[in-house]
């Protein structure tokens, strides 16, 4: 398709130019960006209408039209973490494992930017400038191709951020938007190694896996989040109700939400119904297994596929465990590999779960809906990958960079 190889030209050609930019220069082009999107506030909110008009027509659940849906305060959101972004420290240039071999050569690594980073998405609109900040300030081109649900509010964003850059006459082609919302057109993408140096995908794990298995372009996984939340034996109920609440009904279609709860035999007939109450107020459906359903009336029976399942829905599963090991196994055989819990007083069993569990993120005492990179001090996030090379969990600027060796010497020849 020869619009879509033409967007990976115009973008190569950018990266050529944003590599070299001074670390003031993108500050002071994240700033602009900033300005333009809450000076454009009003045009975004129209452009963002239509989509999540057309989202409602075609039956879009209420948790997924959540995620598209822009409002005045999520657009000063996006254009306050452009700013923060820009405060953060550069890591391009950076001089990293500095030594002195015994011939006097001195080699070093030196974080450059990866070149183009094509990014595939789904529904949230604001990763359009999450995505621009972060590649921006690691002197990256970006080439976005959001979901057709929400093209009228990514086309618009892209505008403004274009906008933005040329009234600092910096490259407007360091963004770019794919407006073709032919599948065929993410195939062409994936196939384009000549043009785009690493393709990240954001989505539901259909998109995600159409991508690792079908691109030749290298690819960072970010994965779906069937996230855990185990409440240990020695758990402070009180608190794992609050924790279980929070991380599963403060934002429903998001991927560091709870999906799965896994409760300690010993402590089930008081914890289960404390957290059964909690979430029957928020109209979470909680599927269980045979322990749970007779602890609980109002518990439905799990069938097996529950125990993997992101619902991203008013919907939780419930499996009942007489160990931490048991509890372990569980977890390991059917997460995502994005962000897991425990509950506990138990310092022991705490970093056992820390140890064993196989996961990007792990907390004790706390809700998974931090695994975020805001929340992280990152600015913001590219994506939480879940995979093991070359990052893991939320991903920020150093994950949007690598490394050349720099060696310096005084004439040495190899003998």
């Amino acid at each position: 398709m020869d619009y879509v190889r033409e967007i990976g030209r115009k973008s190569k050609e950018a990266s050529r130019s944003v590599q070299f930019l001074g670390q003031e220069e993108k500050n002071e082009g994240l700033k602009a960006v900033a300005r333009e999107l809450r000076q454009q506030m009003g045009y975004l909110l129209v452009e963002n209408d239509k989509d999540v008009k057309n989202a409602r027509a075609a039956g879009m659940k209420p948790a997924l039209i959540d995620r598209l849906l822009l409002t005045s305060q999520r657009i000063q959101s996006m254009a306050e973490e452009l700013e923060q972004i820009a405060m953060l420290e550069d890591p391009v240039g950076k001089m990293e494992c500095v030594k002195v071999r015994p011939n006097g050569l001195q080699i070093g690594q030196r974080r450059v930017p990866l070149g183009v980073v094509g990014i595939i998405y789904e529904s949230r609109p604001n990763v359009t400038a999450d995505a621009f900040g972060l590649c921006f300030k690691t002197g990256n081109a970006a080439i976005l191709r959001g979901g057709s649900d929400a093209i009228n509010s990514n086309k618009a964003i892209v505008k403004v951020i274009r906008d933005g850059l040329a009234k600092e006459k910096l490259p407007s082609d360091a963004v770019l938007l794919l407006e073709d919302t032919d599948r065929a057109a993410v195939t062409e993408m994936m196939k384009m190694k000549e043009y785009i140096d690493v393709l990240i995908p954001r989505g539901g794990a259909g998109l995600i896996a159409n991508v690792v298995e079908n691109s030749t372009v290298p690819v960072i996984e970010t994965g779906t989040g069937n996230c855990h939340i185990y409440v240990d034996e020695s758990a402070d109920i009180q608190m794992a109700v609050d924790i279980i609440e929070n991380a599963k009904t403060q934002r429903l279609g998001v991927c560091n939400a709870c999906e799965s709860l896994v409760v300690h035999s010993r402590i089930a007939d008081k914890a289960i119904p404390l957290i059964y109450e909690r979430l029957h107020q928020k109209q979470v459906e909680v599927r269980g297994d045979e322990r749970a359903v007779s602890i609980q009336d109002g518990i439905r029976t799990a069938s097996e596929e529950d125990w993997g399942t992101e619902y991203l829905d008013t919907i939780i599963s419930l499996k009942t465990v007489d160990s931490i090991e048991e509890a372990i196994d569980h977890i390991n055989r059917h997460n995502t590999g994005h962000s897991e819990a425990i509950i506990t007083r138990d310092y022991d069993n705490a970093l056992k779960f820390h140890n064993e569990i196989d996961a990007a993120a792990v907390y004790v005492n706390a809700s998974t809906r931090f695994t975020d990179g805001h929340e992280f001090g990152f600015g913001a996030e590219i994506g939480i990958s879940t995979q093991k090379l070359h990052t893991r969990g939320p991903m920020g600027l150093e994950a949007l960079t690598t490394v050349k060796y720099i060696i310096f010497g005084s004439g040495q020849t190899r003998p």
